[in-house]
């Protein structure tokens, strides 16, 4: 009697192909998955400083002009730099957790409005992607989606 065990080489190859398939769809796709969620910490940013300004306009009747901080909005990279809590976003009492990714701004645009600015390039590819809030509009993209 002919005892069969084991797979046959054709076999073998049929699963080694399958999983090159989905390998070569789902690394993309994470690829893009992990820079979208290094990209999410501007807009949270941008938001946490809209909050910050409101908040000093309450109390102080005017808003803070915020200079780029910690880098300048043309060199922004996918290296994340370290918060150097300058003196202007300490006066409204707003700093991130951490090392950040962006650059922030903020300017008064009138007596009574502001526009917060969020810039990040995390993919390094040169095309960063842009961020604005002001007193009445939540952070919004101003760049194509799929730019980060």
């Amino acid at each position: 009697m002919y005892s069969k065990k084991g797979f046959s080489l054709v076999e073998l190859m049929i699963v080694v192909a399958i999983i090159g398939i989905l390998a070569a769809i789902a690394i993309p796709n994470f690829v893009e998955m992990q820079l979208r969620a290094k990209r999410s910490e501007v807009p949270g940013n941008v938001d946490g400083i809209k909050t910050a300004e409101i908040a000093y306009d309450a109390s102080f009747d005017g808003y803070v002009n915020l200079a780029a901080a910690p880098v300048a909005a043309s060199a922004v990279s996918k290296v994340q730099n370290a918060w150097t809590n300058p003196a202007d976003f300490a006066v409204v009492g707003w700093s991130p957790d951490g090392e950040v990714r962006g650059s922030y701004a903020a300017a008064s645009t009138g007596a009574n409005d502001f526009q917060v600015t969020g810039v990040c390039d995390v993919d390094g590819d040169g095309t960063p992607a842009d961020y604005t809030a002001t007193k009445t509009i939540n952070a919004t993209m101003n760049t194509a989606n799929n730019i980060y």
